[in-house]
């Protein structure tokens, strides 16, 4: 039986995490040697903490389905990434980074998590410049900063437009350091498929050697999980191709609860979808949003050329909607209003699925090399996509499947409901609440890696009973035998269909009734909808070739058979969730001009999941307690 217990310090909350930490036992350097620790993921959180863990003396295994750590998904983002500094005297401070995030995910995120992370928001910036992480500096010598969406403070630290990319390889020599010294065992190209579990602790996994194929067994005395979201759950999204809820969900089946599965955020500046067999969709940055002005035709199905509609003939709605925020208004809230203007008849481009995203202002004032030199990389990457001169010529964009705030439960230690398995980065559910705010991802996988894992691990195995697991183990053994079992059974499917199809099915079913807005009766459908899906997969399936050779269509086959299973979970959630708060918005609960209704009676609450064999899921709920910050209305206007 799940038992949920956040663990958070008593006390003041500026105070709670030193005195934590000092509460902490500590694992003599002696013996930090014998212990060995897998992490599973190699993005800016599983990079950090297995360097960090690897430097702190403790034996690391480090896995990754990539060919290379530094292929992760992490380099994709391209904004920056958050720190309480206060380069610019503009009035930030720690106190303003925990209202803006606790706000900006709509009062559904814990806040002892979100004040530590702001907390260590400042370290992360002092770590990344520490390693050499180019960041935009001023004329002066002072790093740069610049605005994201959801605050009215200059708090975002980048690198032009490839943040991520940076902050990737600033992590990525640490680890290669630690890799160098013998104390990191790089092992790129394998997949975690299954958790073992023994006595009620994590002790190990199953992974599968993606170039042979060969299934093998490592044990340890913990098991770190950083591996990312599950947004590929809708087919098109912005992640990479071979991002996937897997490992996440087979440690849901073996005892870890999934909290908030339907809190996906829908971010408002993809290049729109041109093609029904497009596999992928590409995100336009949302500091484009600092100096871009979104905006549409008034008419419906005024099809000119963007230059020949006139000032008095555009709508530009969010900065009539939202005047105090204007084109910096939440990701949430931003794309519920782009696809509102889509629905209206007024959306630009192919099938009316778009908005402009205009630079001619910051063109006219600041000219082309200013922009250049904020942008340049990124107005590149829009004309080699689409062929179009976004100098010249307004963006055309589009909300797309993005980041997910939904993981594994855990805890004030980042520890799951399963002992010994910790959860980091967009793998747990901890930060974000409802709604990320933009640059907050790279500073929670940064800080959980840097500078919360190293010292809360140490305290568990400092204090856990754990006793010698081999591979010989019996759970160690009925763990292989379930990949052996799920392998065959899908080897031995001889249908018709391959698995991107039914993949392709499953996500324009969510993306329909599970995605920017949900209804009643759209979640009903979807939730008798998924599991005929279900069955026609592993009735009409086709995998070819074996399992004991390099073979992407079983691997791709495995992870849809998991979003098929996974994506009933996020349809319980929306359905259970009878509010409308951050990126969850149920259209039964809003106000008359389309404003979303939270119900902090009923639904304020961490929904946290646990798996049932051939059951559905048990919903346990953690109040969420606001001790020091009082949920109101969340209001842009």
């Amino acid at each position: 039986m799940t038992k949920l217990d956040s663990k958070i310090p008593s006390g003041p909350l500026e105070s709670k995490w030193d005195r934590h930490r000092f509460s902490e036992k500590l694992v003599s350097p002696h013996n930090k040697r014998k212990l060995t620790v897998i992490v599973v993921g190699t993005g800016l959180a599983g990079a950090s903490a297995a360097s960090t863990l690897g430097q702190l003396g403790y034996q690391v295994e480090c896995f990754c389905f990539q060919d290379s750590p530094r292929r992760a998904h992490s380099i994709a983002a391209q904004g920056g990434i958050n720190a309480a500094k206060n380069y610019q005297d503009d009035g930030d401070s720690v106190g303003r980074l925990f209202y803006d995030t606790i706000k900006g995910g709509d009062f559904r995120s814990r806040e002892a998590n979100v004040y530590r992370l702001a907390q260590i928001s400042g370290q992360i910036i002092d770590q990344c410049v520490a390693l050499g992480i180019p960041f935009a500096r001023e004329y002066g010598g002072q790093l740069a900063n610049r605005s994201f969406g959801g605050v009215q403070v200059s708090r975002t630290f980048y690198c032009r437009g490839q943040t991520g990319q940076q902050l990737l390889l600033g992590a990525y020599s640490a680890l290669c350091w630690q890799i160098e010294r013998g104390q990191v065992t790089m092992r790129p190209r394998t997949e975690m498929l299954d958790l073992i579990v023994v006595d009620g602790q994590a002790r190990g996994i199953v992974v599968r050697d993606l170039v042979t194929g060969r299934i093998s067994i490592h044990t340890a005395h913990v098991v770190v999980l950083a591996t990312g979201g599950y947004s590929n759950v809708y087919y098109l999204s912005t992640n990479a191709s071979g991002s996937n809820v897997t490992a996440t969900y087979r440690a849901w089946k073996q005892g870890a609860a999934f909290a908030n599965p339907c809190f996906t955020q829908i971010h408002p500046t993809a290049i729109p979808p041109s093609d029904a067999y497009q596999a992928k969709l590409t995100l336009m940055s949302e500091s484009l949003r600092n100096d871009g002005r979104l905006w549409v035709p008034k008419m419906p199905g005024d099809t000119r050329a963007p230059r020949e509609i006139s000032e008095g003939e555009r709508d530009y709605f969010l900065e009539r909607r939202y005047p105090r925020f204007g084109n910096l208004a939440p990701r949430d809230i931003a794309s519920r209003a782009v696809k509102a203007v889509c629905d209206e008849g007024r959306g630009v481009g192919p099938n009316g699925h778009g908005v402009y995203l205009d630079f001619a202002g910051v063109v006219e004032q600041h000219g082309l090399d200013v922009v250049s030199e904020r942008y340049g990389n990124l107005f590149e990457m829009y004309h080699r996509i689409t062929g179009e001169d976004a100098y010249h010529a307004p963006m055309r964009i589009y909300p797309a499947p993005h980041y997910t705030m939904g993981g594994l439960w855990v805890d004030y230690n980042l520890m799951s409901t399963i002992p010994g398995l910790f959860v980091i980065g967009e793998a747990n559910f901890a930060d974000h609440g409802a709604n990320r705010l933009g640059a907050s991802s790279l500073m929670q996988g940064l800080g959980d890696g840097y500078f919360i894992l190293p010292y809360t691990i140490g305290h568990y195995l400092a204090t856990a009973k754990l006793p010698p697991v081999t591979e010989d183990h019996t759970e160690a053994r009925k763990a292989h035998h379930r990949v052996l079992n799920r392998m065959a059974r899908l080897l031995a499917a001889k249908g018709r269909r391959t698995a991107a199809s039914f993949h392709r099915e499953l996500g324009s079913l969510l993306w329909n009734y599970c995605g920017m807005s949900r209804t009643k009766i759209g979640l009903k459908l979807a939730l008798s909808s998924i599991p005929t899906l279900r069955e026609d997969f592993w009735r009409d399936v086709v995998v070819p070739g074996t399992g004991d050779c390099f073979n992407q269509e079983l691997e791709y086959a495995g992870r849809v058979a998991d979003y098929l299973e996974f994506a009933e979970l996020l349809c319980h959630d929306a359905w259970h969730r009878q509010e409308s708060c951050g990126a969850h918005f149920r259209e039964e609960y809003q106000t008359g001009d389309g404003e979303p209704t939270r119900d902090d009676t009923r639904f304020a609450h961490v929904a946290a999941w646990e798996y049932r064999e051939g059951a559905s899921p048990i919903l346990h709920k953690e109040p969420l307690a606001f001790e020091f910050v009082q949920p109101t209305t969340r209001s842009y206007q």
